[in-house]
């Protein structure tokens, strides 16, 4: 939101410099993100006292030379009237008139004064110096905003207030510090100018002036002429009417333009413009309608009709049916009448009722909304505004007739209204009072701070609430501590968010201040940090890919079905999902399963600004668990690597592109550092759409059986933990990669954590391995890691080495068979193993592999 200084003003004398200011707000709660200066010094372009100044035209004539310019005389408080050459279509009227009758202040700017150039399309600053325009010696300027920094306006000149001063530096009179604060919701109260106010006098120590908001009834009384029904009295609590006779619509008066241009709003009309300036300044918003187009004035509060439509303000046709088409979750609330909806409620108003220029007679609304109705209705309509933003909030119960006498009366002074005698007050859920007992003792115990029931009673008072001091002694500042004093706190109706005594507290230590709190040591030492073991496996998972070269991606957890089809069509089916019931965009709608989408996404990304690309991602996916509200959530790891294996070369080297075996080797030394090289095995990959058919597989893992009542180990089966492969060139080219090869990968990481093994470190071995040779013959079917991961288990923990020296297949060994010769490298960490002792391991093996795969060994 954004505060002009000179609005906070006239509510609260502000003593202290704005960066002071700015400080305590921040520190208060309500951060400042930025502090704009407009014309003075910290502005980018400050303007100068001497050569900027406000000025009176007295005569527009007709250039000589030019019918799109004319000559203005201006009284600028020097010697004599200086004549301005300008274009500003806002004097063409005054054209040719002579001597004006009615004051029209303007700025000036002589010569050498510092300006943005009104025709460039991003700022530039510029010198003014004098040069003939079409004959006529021009040395000075008659300014638009743009100009002086104020907004991108160009199409006209300023014009000041008739009453406006004249030579006076334009710095002294529209000079202006504007704060940016971030506000977050539980500080709705602060989405208004007096909200604002209200907090730097609680924070500065200065009293709060809120005006008293009379208007002038002169028109006849409202009664009988209009009127309203409330069906929905929980989601509506409080609804007021007032009405504004003879309205003439125009522009508003320049210095509400110019407030309202600060604030970041736009100016439109002045009723429109008036209705904005309150919402900004009280923090309830209203709306406006065409009294002649509502039928006898008589508005209905209800939901919203299946098959109800309405044409809102921006143009577009609503459907007001909850569902798929519509974005709605529920039904919206309505404004109607008796011919059906004229507005949503909080939300936006439609143009049956709209004010136009035809309209004479306003009825100006202006009600309390149910925060969460209001919030389902804007987001599933997409219809954020800056009424929406305050009702989904929560608006002040009190504030609605404040806001219309306040808006009937500018309606008065700047519409030429007349405004009915009395207002609509539909009253059905009055606020309630809230009252909370707060105890010294008890701000002690969640601040650390002893204060008396007094002293907190002054802070709370300085926000608003309502304090009386119940029972107690007290002594300075500080309270006997052990008795009842407290103080009985009636929470005010701007003040939504205190609902518990820690809210209060919250409030006593803003006001006092947070940096007067006095940073206190714990009791007792620091239990000593212990870090969670899958913690500390999963970093050592990112350590590991990163020494091979790999670059950690975080990807979005949210995906389409259009993003999971380009990797897995048979996969984005969205029953399978967990949808959002509120997604921010149509993009990000349902939990993924996958990571693959989403890092073959940005693998594609990547690759459009470097020849090659190694990446990883450690992230969770969403499982729907039937019966279940919540999914699982598993941990997975996911590879991409695609491009050159060798970097570029001056040699000019032939690079071959990352193959299978790339990433097959990451995949290996990753197991190893986890403990788990031992129990790997893979198995061909052939029905995976994502992969190619011939250059893809499983990683498995060795699983061990529970065998009770039986001795010795149970049955050894292999689980799959992972697939990977080269992308099937389907998907390579659904996905746009501009290689002919890229690999990817998935892994189950909570499941491979979860069984790794922890690092053994061994001394030296003091004894000797024994090699041997050990050649068989298999079915070619049987998968070389199914041999290997036999021998591995009948050789036990004696196996020190196995390599694969040998493949051979062909007449010798028979048709659909081949061989396997390995080197078996034994050892013993304790001894020298002797003949017998490898001997009987050796038949261990040579039997097992015999029994399961149905081997013979060659001589």
């Amino acid at each position: 939101m954004k505060v002009p200084l000179s609005w906070l003003k006239e509510f609260v004398a502000v003593t202290v410099t704005p960066e002071e200011l700015a400080h305590r707000l921040t520190f208060g709660g309500l951060e400042v993100a930025e502090v704009r200066y407009v014309g003075l010094e910290g502005a980018e372009l400050p303007w100068d006292p001497e050569k900027i100044v406000t000025c009176n035209v007295l005569e527009v004539l007709p250039h000589p030379n030019a019918e799109r310019l004319v000559l203005a005389h201006v009284d600028y408080g020097g010697p004599e009237a200086h004549t301005v050459v300008t274009g500003a279509p806002n004097l063409f009227p005054y054209k040719g008139q002579g001597p004006l009758s009615h004051p029209l202040k303007a700025v000036f700017a002589k010569e050498g004064a510092r300006l943005y150039d009104g025709h460039a399309e991003r700022p530039v600053i510029t010198t003014l110096k004098g040069r003939p325009v079409r004959g006529v010696m021009s040395d000075a300027m008659l300014c638009s905003e743009k100009e002086l920094g104020i907004s991108d306006e160009h199409e006209g000149i300023i014009i000041l207030e008739d009453d406006a001063p004249v030579g006076v530096p334009l710095c002294d009179v529209m000079g202006e510090v504007i704060f940016t604060l971030e506000i977050t919701p539980n500080y709705a109260r602060a989405l208004s100018i007096v909200g604002v106010a209200r907090e730097v006098a609680a924070l500065t120590g200065a009293s709060l002036q809120l005006p008293q908001l009379d208007v002038q009834t002169t028109g006849p009384s409202i009664e009988g002429r209009a009127g309203v029904q409330i069906a929905e009295p929980d989601l509506c609590p409080r609804f007021t009417l007032g009405l504004a006779e003879g309205v003439k619509l125009g522009p508003s008066p320049q210095w509400m333009q110019r407030r309202l241009i600060h604030a970041g709003m736009r100016p439109i009309s002045n009723v429109v413009d008036i209705s904005n300036y309150v919402m900004l300044e009280w923090g309830q918003p209203t709306h406006a309608f065409d009294y002649e187009r509502v039928q006898d004035g008589q508005l209905l509060v209800r939901l919203a009709n299946p098959g109800e439509r309405l044409t809102t303000l921006d143009g577009k046709e609503r459907d007001l049916t909850p569902g798929a088409a519509s974005g709605l979750e529920r039904a919206p609330l309505m404004v109607c009448d008796a011919t059906g909806p004229l507005a949503v409620a909080g939300v936006m108003g439609g143009e049956a009722s709209e004010v136009s220029a035809t309209t004479t007679t306003v009825l100006l609304e202006a009600a309390i909304w149910e925060p969460t109705q209001i919030r389902k209705t804007a987001r599933g309509m997409k219809l954020p505004s800056e009424a929406s933003r305050r009702f989904e909030r929560g608006v002040d119960y009190e504030l609605p007739l404040l806001a219309l006498r306040r808006c009937l009366e500018l309606m008065r002074c700047h519409a030429g209204a007349t405004i009915a005698q009395g207002f609509i007050d539909a009253y059905p859920r009055p606020w309630q009072v809230l009252q909370l007992d707060l105890s010294p003792t008890e701000v002690a115990r969640i601040l650390g701070v002893q204060l008396s029931a007094r002293r907190i009673a002054e802070l709370l008072t300085a926000l608003g609430f309502g304090c009386q001091v119940i029972g107690g002694l007290a002594v300075g500042d500080l309270a006997t501590f052990g008795d009842d004093a407290h103080v009985r706190v009636s929470v005010p109706s701007f003040r939504q968010d205190v609902t518990i005594l820690a809210d209060l507290c919250e409030e006593v230590a803003r006001v006092y201040g947070y940096e007067q709190i006095a940073p206190t040591r714990l009791a007792d030492e620091l239990p000593p940090a212990v870090q969670a073991p899958e913690l500390a496996l999963e970093w050592r998972v990112r350590e590991v890919l990163a020494s091979c070269g790999l670059t950690e991606l975080i990807t979005h957890a949210l995906v389409d079905m259009a993003l999971v089809a380009t990797v897995a069509p048979s996969a984005a089916v969205a029953s399978d999902y967990v949808k959002l019931a509120n997604p921010n965009t149509p993009e990000k709608t349902y939990m993924r399963r996958s990571l693959l989408p989403s890092l073959g996404n940005a693998l594609t990304l990547n690759l459009r600004e470097r020849e090659r690309a190694l990446l990883f991602e450690i992230g969770r996916v969403y499982v729907p668990v039937a019966g279940e509200v919540l999914p699982n959530e598993p941990r997975r790891l996911a590879l991409a690597l695609a491009g050159p294996r060798q970097a570029e070369h001056w040699g000019g080297a032939q690079r071959e592109p990352l193959d299978f075996y790339d990433l097959k080797g990451i995949i290996e030394e990753l197991v190893a550092r986890l403990g788990l090289s031992q129990r790997i095995g893979y198995a061909p990959l052939r029905d995976d759409e994502r992969f190619h058919p011939g250059r893809a597989a499983t990683l498995l893992l060795d699983v061990v059986e529970e065998n009770p009542g039986r001795k010795g180990r149970g049955r050894t089966s292999q689980q799959p933990v992972g697939v990977f492969g080269e992308l099937h060139p389907a998907v390579r080219n659904r996905l746009e990669l501009p290689h002919t090869r890229a690999v990817m990968a998935e892994l189950d990481l909570e499941y491979l954590i979860a069984v790794a093994a922890p690092p053994v470190f061994r001394p030296l071995a003091r004894f000797p391995a024994t090699v041997q040779d050990l050649s068989i013959v298999a079915p070619l079917e049987v998968p070389e890691a199914q041999v290997a991961a036999l021998i591995r288990r009948g050789a036990g923990e004696l196996l020190e080495q196995l390599t694969l020296f040998d493949r051979y297949s062909g007449p010798q060994v028979g048709e659909g068979k081949r061989s396997l010769t390995y080197h078996l490298t034994f050892r013993a960490h304790d001894r020298t193993l002797t003949d017998e002792a490898l001997i009987k391991v050796r038949k261990k093996i040579i039997g097992g592999l015999e029994r399961e795969l149905g081997a013979t060994i060659r001589g």
